[in-house]
């Protein structure tokens, strides 16, 4: 179908609850019936494709990020470290220096600076990364810790995994956190283009617009996937007209979907509209390869 590999698509949208996941595991599931197809859920706060994907857990990685502890016998209270950091993660009060990990970003200023050598980097794990293969697809879910605050470190970790263990699948679908903020950036950085899920209501336009602007400040190519199509109003196909944004596919509202999907439960072998805007999508993006 696709003979370009490996081709990199991200599943993004500028809001949640817009089916994300819906497309990103139907898309992945029904092209592995015909090529070998990789699956990664970079939504690393609230992963949730495992659940439509049934396969064998091939392994499971702890992964880490670094951060400084405090060796307070060897602390000469200079302060350096307090006034290098520039996210606030160390402060000092008084004859105590403070290190909150939860802002920290590992980049070892405070601890290379340190006179004393009073703040050593240490392993803190933050997540795991799970590997799952079904027949032709691979599945790779990464997943944070309750109570990390951020999220980007281990979507950075999660593309290098798969690139050096899968990186030469043809076809990898890389299903992104919602929003326009860091995480999202983090994980379309690789990507050579990416689906916009968006809904035809008032809230979707707004939030698509945004996910547009941040993609072009990324200046990664663009395509919208419209769903619950047949809800609301036609003002999204407007704003795509209007500012030369593919619509790839419509999927359209369907209770049977809405079902299916609550029970998780893969719908494109059920739902004969659902399989005719995958084949849309498909098409679409071997224009775009054909084109690159």
């Amino acid at each position: 179908m696709i003979n370009n590999p490996p081709l990199k698509i991200g599943i993004a949208s500028g809001k949640g609850g817009t089916g994300k996941t819906l497309l990103s595991t139907n898309l992945a599931a029904y092209l592995s019936q015909t090529q070998p197809t990789l699956l990664v859920d970079l939504d690393v706060e609230e992963p949730d494709d495992f659940l439509f994907v049934r396969g064998t857990t091939q392994s499971i990685t702890d992964q880490y990020k670094m951060i400084p502890v405090w060796d307070e016998k060897a602390c000469t209270l200079c302060g350096i470290c307090s006034k290098t950091c520039k996210f606030h993660a160390v402060i000092q009060l008084g004859s105590i220096i403070l290190v909150f990990k939860e802002l920290c970003h590992s980049c070892y200023a405070c601890s290379e600076l340190c006179p004393a050598e009073a703040l050593p980097m240490q392993k803190h794990k933050m997540g795991e990364i799970k590997t799952i293969i079904s027949g032709n697809l691979t599945f790779i879910e990464s997943r944070l810790n309750i109570g990390e605050e951020q999220a980007v470190p281990l979507i950075h970790q999660t593309h290098e995994l798969a690139e050096k263990t899968h990186g030469n699948i043809p076809l990898q679908i890389f299903d992104c956190p919602p929003g326009t903020s860091c995480p999202v950036v983090a994980s379309t950085r690789n990507v050579d283009f990416v689906v916009l899920v968006t809904e035809p209501t008032p809230f979707g336009l707004n939030d698509l617009k945004l996910a547009v602007e941040t993609m072009k400040e990324i200046h990664k190519p663009v395509g919208v996937v419209i769903n619950r199509y047949g809800i609301g109003n036609n003002e999204v196909e407007m704003y795509c007209q209007e500012a030369g944004i593919p619509v790839l596919a419509k999927i359209p509202y369907d209770r049977r979907i809405a079902e299916l999907y609550s029970n998780g439960q893969l719908v494109y072998d059920k739902i004969e509209d659902m399989q005719t805007s995958l084949d849309n999508i498909i098409k679409a993006i071997q224009n775009v390869v054909r084109k690159n």
